[in-house]
C-alpha cells in the first residue's frame, strides 16, 4: 500500500501514533533517563511511514529487498524500539521496552545494530546515521545497475531516514548530502524533524540556516513546511518524494517536540529527561490514553501488526526472484553470495596464488604502490569491491586497473570520487557494508584519519568490515612538513577496540595485510602505507605464512639472541641493516617484523613466546611514531627508537637521520640495551 487512499481517518491514526508516545514516555520514566521529546514529536510521521510506505517484514529482518530505515537522531531510540515492538519484531517484545537502557537488553540508550537484527545501523553521534544511509542508497542504486535486467528487477527498495536539527548542524551532513545530490540518489528520502529545539533550547540563537535552500543547492528535492502532525500532509509529502527518481528528497516536517505534554511540549525540557509522573498523567489525559504503562489495547496492536503485510511483500519479491533465477541462474547465485557477504568459491587458492606471484615479482616500491599491486591481484575475483579516495586517488593509489567510476547518470561501476570528504567517505563506506552486497575500501593520508575518527569508531563498535587505506604514514613523506606527517595516528588507531592495524614493510607483507582485511568480517582494518620506496625482504614459505600471525622472526642468529630488534613498515629495513652490523660485531641478534600488533596479540602463548622469548629482555623497538605502545613489547629493560614530537619540513632522508632513524643509532641503542 502506498497511496493516499489507504490513509485512515485522522483520529484512528492519532491513536496509533499515541501508542508510540505512551511507550516512549513510560520507558524513559522507568529508566529514569532518555529522550522522550523526539519520539513524541515524530510519532505521527513514523505512523504514516511504517504503516503505509515502509516495505519490511518483521518475520525476516534481513530480507534482501526490504526498505532500509535509519534513525539518525538516535537519541530518540524509543521511537525505533516502539515501532519494532508494535509492528511485530520478535526480538523486541514488551519486556525489552520495559527494560529500556538496562544491562543485557537490546533497547540500549541509542540504537545498536546486531547481526541478523532489524536495526540497520548504530546511531547516536549525530549525522552519521544519515551518512550511513547515503551509503545504503548508493548500494541499492549500484546493485540495481549490476543485477537488474529488463522486466526482472530484484533490487528495488528505498532508504528512509529520520533526522533532526543536530544531524544537520554536524558538518558531516554537508559532506554526504552534497555527494548524494551529485549521485542522484532518488530512492533516499529523509524526514527532517524541524522542531526548533535542541538540548540548549531554541535553536534560533545558533542555527539560522535556510535548510531548504541548502539542500536545493545540493540537487535535492525539498518538500518544505509539512505539518508533522497531519497524517494527510505527511502522506502527500511522501508521495511527492517517491515520484522523483532522480533526486534525493528532504521532507521538512514542522513538529512540536514532546507533543501531547501539556506543560512541557515545545521546550527543551522534553528533549533529554523523563517527563515525571505528574506530567505523564497529564499527557495521558491530554491524549485520551487510558491504558496502563506498557499496555497496548488490542485494536491498537492489531492496527500496528506488520507481519501479514510484510510476509506478502516478501512473497511477491520471492516470486520475482524465482523468475529471475530461472532466466539468470548465475547472476542469481552471485547476488545471493554477495548479499550474504561470502567470499567466492575457491577464494583461498586465488589469494594464495596472488601472494606467491607478488612475492616472485617483488621489487623495491613504496607500500602504497604495493597496495595497488595487491588490489590488482585480488580485486578481479571480488566484483563486490567498491573503493574510492578523498580526492587523493593518485597519491593513495586506490584506483586499480579494473576500477570504473560511478556517476549520477551511471551507477554501474566500482569506484567513487568521494572528493575532500574524509569523514563522510568513511561513514558512507560503513553504510555500503551494512546494506550488503559490497566490500568497501577508501583512502586518504594517514594524518587525515583524524577527520574521520568517529566514523572509524562506529565501524569498530558495530564490528563491520571497512578497509581503510592510509598512505604517507610518517616523517618519510618529507617536505610537506609536520601538518602532514602523522606521528600519533598509528598508535591511536591501535588503541581503538576492534580496529585491526597493519603497517607492512614491503609488497609481500602488504599483500598479506590486504588478504587479512578482505577475509576479516568482524571489524574494520587500517592499512598504514608509505610514500617512500622500501626494499623487498627475502623470506621462506614458512615466514610468508607467519606474516598472517601479526609478527614473525625474519632474521635470527644461530645461538640464543642477545638482543631482539622489533620493527614495522619503513623501519624494518633499518632493523635488518642493524642486524647485519651487530652480527659482524659478534652480537647475536634477532629481527622481528611486527606488521600487526593486534593480530600478534591474538596468537597463542606458545607462538608469542617463540617470537619474543621472555628470557631475552634486551629489546629495541623501532617505529617512526610515538613510543608509548611499544613498552608492552620491549619491557622495562628495553629501548624504543621513535618520535614523541611533531616532525619538520625537510627531505625524508634528512629527517630520518635527524631523528635517529639510522643504522648507527640502532646499533648503538641495541648495544646499550644489552649492557
Amino acid at each position: 500500500m502506498s497511496n493516499t487512499d489507504s490513509v485512515a481517518s485522522q483520529p484512528a491514526r492519532r491513536d496509533l501514533a499515541n501508542a508510540i508516545r505512551a511507550l516512549s514516555m513510560d520507558a524513559v520514566q522507568a529508566a529514569n533517563s532518555g529522550h522522550p521529546g523526539a519520539p513524541m514529536g515524530m510519532a505521527d510521521i513514523a505512523e504514516v511511514l511504517w504503516n503505509d510506505y515502509l516495505r519490511h517484514n518483521p518475520m525476516n529482518p534481513k530480507w534482501a529487498n526490504r526498505d532500509r530505515f535509519v534513525l539518525s537522531n538516535g537519541h530518540g531510540s524509543m521511537l525505533l524500539y516502539s515501532l519494532l515492538h508494535l509492528t511485530g519484531y520478535e526480538d523486541f517484545p514488551i519486556e525489552q521496552i520495559r527494560n529500556f537502557r538496562q544491562f543485557g537488553y537490546r533497547t540500549a540508550g541509542h540504537p545498536e545494530c546486531e547481526p541478523g537484527g532489524p536495526i540497520e545501523t548504530t546511531t547516536g553521534p549525530l549525522g552519521q546515521g544519515l551518512s550511513n544511509a547515503v551509503g545504503m542508497a548508493m548500494a541499492e542504486k549500484m546493485l540495481a545497475a549490476d543485477f537488474n535486467r529488463s522486466g526482472h528487477n530484484i533490487v528495488d527498495h528505498k532508504t528512509w531516514v529520520f533526522l533532526g536539527d543536530g544531524c544537520l548542524m554536524e558538518g558531516i551532513s554537508h559532506e554526504v548530502c552534497s555527494l548524494a545530490g551529485t549521485l542522484k540518489l532518488g530512492k533516499l528520502i529523509c524526514l527532517y524533524d524541524d522542531n526548533n529545539i535542541s538540548i540548549d533550547g531554541e535553536v534560533g540563537e545558533w542555527f539560522t540556516d535556510d535548510t531548504a535552500k541548502r539542500f536545493e543547492s545540493y540537487g535535492w528535492q525539498v518538500v518544505p513546511n509539512v505539518n508533522g502532525h497531519d497524517s494527510e500532509a505527511i502522506a502527500a509529502a511522501i508521495e511527492k518524494a517517491t515520484a522523483d527518481s532522480d533526486r534525493p528528497t528532504l521532507i521538512c516536517c514542522k513538529t512540536i517536540i514532546g507533543f501531547g505534554s501539556p506543560n512541557k511540549q515545545g521546550t527543551a525540557a522534553t528533549h533529554g529527561a523523563p517527563l515525571g509522573d505528574d506530567e505523564i498523567a497529564a499527557v495521558r489525559k491530554e491524549l485520551g490514553w487510558e491504558s496502563a504503562p506498557f499496555d497496548i489495547p488490542d485494536d491498537i496492536a492489531s492496527g500496528w501488526d506488520g507481519k501479514e503485510q510484510g510476509a506478502a511483500d516478501e512473497d511477491a519479491w520471492n516470486e520475482i526472484f524465482a523468475n529471475y533465477k530461472a532466466k539468470y541462474p548465475e547472476l542469481a547465485d552471485e547476488f545471493k553470495r554477495r548479499m550474504k557477504g561470502e567470499l567466492p568459491i575457491g577464494w583461498s587458492d586465488i589469494a594464495d596464488k596472488a601472494i606467491a606471484d607478488i612475492n616472485a615479482a617483488s621489487e623495491k616500491v613504496a607500500t602504497r604502490k604495493a597496495s595497488l599491486i595487491a588490489l590488482n591481484a585480488f580485486a578481479p575475483a571480488l566484483p563486490e569491491m567498491i573503493g574510492g579516495s578523498a580526492d587523493l586517488t593518485g597519491s593513495n593509489l586506490t584506483k586499480y586497473n579494473g576500477s570504473v567510476p560511478i556517476s549520477g547518470d551511471n551507477a554501474k561501476g566500482n569506484y567513487v570520487w568521494f572528493g575532500v570528504r574524509e569523514f563522510g567517505m568513511t561513514a558512507i563506506c560503513s553504510g555500503l557494508r551494512l546494506h550488503g552486497g559490497f566490500l568497501p575500501y577508501c583512502g586518504t593520508f594517514l594524518t587525515f584519519s583524524d577527520y574521520s575518527r568517529n566514523a572509524l569508531r562506529m565501524a569498530a563498535l558495530m564490528k563491520i568490515q571497512n578497509i581503510l587505506v592510509y598512505t604517507h604514514d610518517s616523517i618519510g613523506l618529507g617536505e610537506d612538513g609536520p601538518t602532514h606527517q602523522p606521528v600519533e595516528h598509528t598508535a591511536s588507531l591501535r588503541l581503538m577496540p576492534n580496529m585491526s592495524v597493519w603497517r607492512p614493510c614491503d609488497t609481500v607483507e602488504t599483500a598479506v595485510a590486504w588478504r587479512y582485511a578482505l577475509e576479516r568480517q568482524d571489524g574494520p582494518t587500517s592499512l598504514i602505507l608509505t610514500r617512500q620506496s622500501l626494499p623487498h625482504q627475502s623470506r621462506s614459505v614458512g615466514q610468508i605464512s607467519d606474516i598472517a600471525r601479526g609478527a614473525y622472526v625474519l632474521h635470527d642468529s644461530e645461538d640464543v639472541p642477545d638482543i631482539i630488534l622489533i620493527a614495522t613498515g619503513s623501519e624494518l629495513a633499518l632493523a635488518v641493516s642493524a642486524f647485519e652490523v651487530l652480527a659482524s660485531d659478534g652480537v647475536n641478534a634477532r629481527v622481528v617484523s611486527m606488521p600487526s600488533t593486534d593480530v600478534f596479540d591474538m596468537q597463542d602463548v606458545g607462538y608469542r613466546e617463540s617470537v619474543l622469548p621472555a628470557a631475552v629482555t634486551a629489546r629495541v623497538a623501532i617505529e617512526a611514531g610515538v613510543t608509548d605502545i611499544w613498552w608492552r613489547y620491549v619491557g622495562s629493560h628495553g629501548r624504543i627508537i621513535g618520535l614523541d614530537r611533531f616532525g619538520e619540513s625537510a627531505p625524508a632522508e634528512e629527517l630520518f637521520e635527524h631523528f635517529g632513524f639510522t643504522t648507527e643509532n640502532v646499533v648503538a641503542v641495541a648495544k646499550d640495551a644489552i649492557k
